[in-house]
């Protein structure tokens, strides 16, 4: 009976440890990253003229890499639209971004995008 005992409690711990350890929904990425990683794209997305500058580039390069889960993607979606909304962009430099740098978003920005598909 006693080992039976110490079975149970091993196998408690152990599953506590697992669920402890199974990664979250929730996102990992923060609105301030994504505000950061774009912010030399702003000059660009306003005056909508010529192509984006290197570090512009790299910065939507690297939010592109950070934002993996479902719910990054919603989350950086939801800042940049914010974002959008105070700059106001060109529409035509912003849809045009990701391509001019070389890169895919899974979202538009654009203040209307719908960010829960």
């Amino acid at each position: 009976m006693k080992t039976s005992v110490v079975a149970i409690s091993t196998m408690s711990v152990l599953a506590l440890l697992l669920l402890l350890h199974l990664p979250s929904s929730e996102a990992a990425i923060a609105c301030s990253d994504v505000v950061k990683n774009l912010t030399p794209c702003v000059k660009y997305l306003i005056n909508g003229v010529g192509a984006p500058p290197a570090n512009c580039c790299a910065g939507a390069s690297k939010l592109a890499s950070a934002a993996t889960s479902t719910a990054d993607k919603k989350a950086a979606c939801e800042c940049i639209k914010t974002a959008a909304q105070k700059i106001n962009p060109n529409v035509a430099a912003a849809k045009a971004l990701p391509r001019n740098c070389g890169i895919s978003l899974p979202f538009t920005v654009s203040t209307s995008v719908d960010c829960s598909k």
